[in-house]
C-alpha cells in the first residue's frame, strides 16, 4: 500500500510532505523498501523490560502491550514496523487457536511508529471440541455462541483473519497526527 501511495500519489504526498509532516516521503521511502522487524510477544516483553524506560503502564508477561510500549517498540528500538506474535491466551480472544505450549496463540499484531498498532490477526480454533474446552475454562455462556459453535459442529477449516485500522493507515500515510482529522464519517457528541 506504502508503495502504491508514492508511485500513484506523487502530488498529494508532496502535499503532506511540505505542508503536513515534512520528511513524510523520505520516513515512507524507507519503510517501503525495508524488512519488518518480527518478534514474540515474549521477546518484546523483554526488550521492554531491560530498557531503563519508566513506563506509565507496568510492562509484564500476561498484561497487554499498551501503545506507549508499541511506540517504544517501533520508534527506538527497531525503528520501523514490527510485527509481535504469539500472544498470551489470558489478553486474546476464546477464539484464537491455541500454540502447541498451551500457554500463548496463534496471534499477531503489526505495530508501526507513531502509530502503534495498525493491524491484528489470528488463526482462528477450528476444532469443535478445543473450542467448547477453552469456553468452558473462561466460563462463557455457550448458548449466547451457538451459532458459532455449529459452525464448528458441522465442518469447520482452517482459516485466520485480520483487521486494519483504516484511519490509522491513513494517518500513517499522511502524516497526520490526529484521527479525528481522517475519519471519513465523523461521528461526535455534537454531530460534527
Amino acid at each position: 500500500v506504502i508503495r502504491y501511495v508514492l508511485d500513484n500519489c506523487p502530488d498529494e504526498m508532496a502535499f503532506f510532505n511540505q505542508f503536513i509532516d515534512k520528511g513524510l516521503i523520505e520516513r515512507l521511502e524507507l519503510v517501503a523498501n525495508s524488512e519488518f522487524g518480527r518478534i514474540t510477544y515474549t521477546e518484546a516483553i523483554e526488550i521492554l523490560k531491560k530498557n531503563n524506560k519508566k513506563f506509565q503502564f507496568p510492562v509484564e508477561w500476561g498484561v497487554d502491550i499498551q501503545t506507549e510500549h508499541e511506540r517504544y517498540l517501533t520508534e527506538v528500538v527497531f525503528k520501523k514496523p514490527v510485527f509481535v506474535t504469539d500472544y498470551p491466551k489470558e489478553i486474546k480472544s476464546f477464539y484464537m487457536k491455541m500454540n502447541a505450549d498451551g500457554k500463548t496463540v496463534a496471534a499477531a499484531d503489526m505495530l508501526v511508529p507513531g502509530i502503534g498498532e495498525l493491524i491484528g490477526g489470528s488463526q482462528r480454533e477450528e476444532n469443535y471440541d478445543k473450542l467448547v474446552a477453552r469456553m468452558d475454562e473462561l466460563g462463557m455462556d455457550k448458548t449466547n455462541y451457538e451459532w458459532y459453535l455449529n459452525l464448528r459442529k458441522f465442518g469447520g477449516v482452517e482459516h485466520a483473519g485480520y483487521g486494519l485500522g483504516f484511519e490509522r493507515m491513513i494517518m500513517y500515510l499522511t502524516g497526520i497526527q490526529n484521527i479525528r482529522d481522517v475519519l471519513p464519517f465523523p461521528r461526535t457528541a455534537y454531530g460534527f
